[in-house]
């Protein structure tokens, strides 16, 4: 059995040559790896020499051809070329025999076309690959119309509406938009917008009414398809105003009274629904297409109110009412009088009158004007009336107001009106007094001369007011001095205790009264 210390040399001597093998197998490795490295560098840099650039469209309408051409310059010949799409389908390949002469590749272009295309170039055993291009197929549009919201296109002021410019084929589209055959401006503005293929407008208004036609478009390689749609007319409702209530009345020939109300609306697109309500109840309703104007009839009793009427008008976005009218019919009657107005010039010379009939009672009055017991010649129904062969007058508010535009002779004299119910031709009168209506004196002091005259007076009835006053005030004075005296020196007058006692006393009365 060997001592210790031997065995302790012996795996000494085993452990260094170990050693020695693991030092042998890294320097291997490395050695290895420096090779591989330099075998690395030597190919990169022989590959850095071969850039082949690709060139071609990045866009193609379908079904048109395109072409690419590839070079690598300075790649000793012969070079070869490859087309590549998507990293690994290859297209097509060509050879450069000469040098520096390009390869051309040229396909028509379908659906499965676009995508990203690029060049790989050999020479020598090197190789290199070209930049990339991303070739899009554009679908050129066809059968372009425009749709709306709401459909028909046709809406209140104020509504929202929606234009759309749809095709039924077409990518990469843009658009542009026709009002009136006038291409709209695409930035956005207070009337409406454009988004992507719509005409956005908020609030309708009436000055959008028109017609709208939308064309699509597109462009690649300096080519430009289009397809423009037909025109659409949009058609913008007015919305109606607050209608306005009337009614006058007509004898029916048994004697009944029927009221005739008018409901009508001064703006609004048809149709229009009228309905007539009285004390808040429909009586009856009306749709109208046409006009803006409806009348109703109701049987109506002189001297009996029937209560509040209103109109209502209705639309499919609206329900308005007019403000109520009592429905009543006051028979006439009371007090008849004429009112008379001058008119002057501004030299103050008179130059024209107005007289009114006033009439105290009555709903529906019919007035007639005498002059001189002659019957003057008028026109109710209309509000101003200028008969033809007669003096020049001129009638007003429905015959009840005559103006004496000229005066003459002929217009002198007395006047006075009448009056009856309009709806009762043999209803009895109710007569005004007569007036005398005459001229003027032309020669009448101005205003300003009878203010003069005034201030004169009131002036010199001071001055007479004040020279009395001052005589009577002076008079009182003497006599106050002359009594101080005699109380003073009451011997100084030696007949004075032999006065007589009535005289003394008739002074004494004097004094007082004065």
């Amino acid at each position: 059995m060997p001592s210790p210390k031997w065995r302790h040399f012996t795996r000494h001597s085993h452990d260094s040559d170990k050693s020695t093998v693991l030092m042998s197998n890294t320097t291997a490795a490395l050695l290895v790896s420096f090779w591989a490295l330099t075998n690395l560098i030597i190919m990169i840099s022989g590959s850095e020499s071969i850039r082949p650039v690709l060139s071609g469209p990045n866009m193609a309408y379908l079904s048109s051809r395109v072409a690419f051409r590839c070079v690598a310059p300075g790649a000793p010949p012969p070079v070869t070329y490859e087309l590549v799409k998507d990293q690994s389908i290859i297209i097509d390949r060509g050879t450069d025999l000469q040098g520096d002469q390009p390869a051309s590749f040229s396909l028509k272009t379908a659906m499965t076309s676009g995508g990203s295309y690029h060049c790989k170039a050999r020479s020598d055993d090197r190789e290199g690959v070209s930049n990339s291009i991303r070739l899009t197929v554009l679908i050129p549009p066809s059968e372009t119309r425009v749709t709306s919201e709401p459909f028909p296109p046709v809406v209140y002021e104020g509504s929202r509406l929606v234009l759309h410019c749809n095709v039924s084929q077409g990518s990469h589209l843009s658009y542009s938009w026709f009002f009136n055959r006038k291409e709209m401006q695409p930035f956005a503005s207070p009337l409406h917008r454009i988004q992507g293929n719509s005409l956005v407008m908020e609030k309708v208004r009436p000055e959008h009414r028109g017609h709208y036609a939308c064309m699509a478009w597109s462009s690649a390689q300096d080519i430009k398809r289009f397809s423009s749609s037909r025109e659409v007319q949009l058609t913008v409702k007015d919305l109606v105003t607050e209608p306005r209530i009337s009614f006058y009345v007509s004898k029916m020939p048994d004697g009944g009274l029927v009221g005739n109300i008018s409901c009508s609306v001064s703006r609004g697109s048809p149709p229009i629904n009228f309905s007539f309500l009285l004390n808040n109840i429909e009586e009856d309703t009306v749709t109208e297409s046409e006009s803006q104007t409806v009348w109703f009839n109701f049987p109506m009793v002189p001297g009996l109110e029937l209560g509040k009427a209103k109109c209502r008008a209705q639309t499919e976005v609206q329900n308005v009412v007019s403000e109520p009218l009592t429905l009543e019919v006051v028979p006439v009657g009371g007090l008849v009088k004429v009112q008379v107005d001058y008119f002057y010039s501004a030299d103050h010379k008179f130059t024209a009158a107005k007289l009114g009939c006033q009439i105290s009672q009555g709903t529906f009055p019919f007035v007639r004007w005498l002059l001189n017991d002659s019957v003057l010649a008028s026109d109710p129904k209309t509000e101003f009336y200028i008969p033809q062969n007669t003096p020049p007058f001129a009638f007003t508010d429905q015959g009840r107001t005559l103006i004496l535009a000229k005066l003459s002779p002929e217009v002198f004299g007395f006047y006075r009106c009448k009056a009856r119910d309009s709806y009762d031709e043999s209803g009895p009168w109710t007569e005004s007094e007569t007036v005398l209506v005459k001229s003027k004196d032309l020669s009448t002091p101005s205003i300003e001369s009878i203010s003069i005259a005034f201030f004169c007076f009131v002036l010199l009835a001071l001055v007479v007011g004040g020279a009395c006053v001052y005589k009577m005030v002076d008079q009182r004075k003497g006599q106050d001095t002359q009594g101080t005296n005699t109380i003073q020196d009451p011997v100084s007058d030696p007949h004075s205790q032999s006065r007589p006692k009535q005289e003394n006393e008739q002074d004494q009365m004097f004094e007082s009264t004065v």
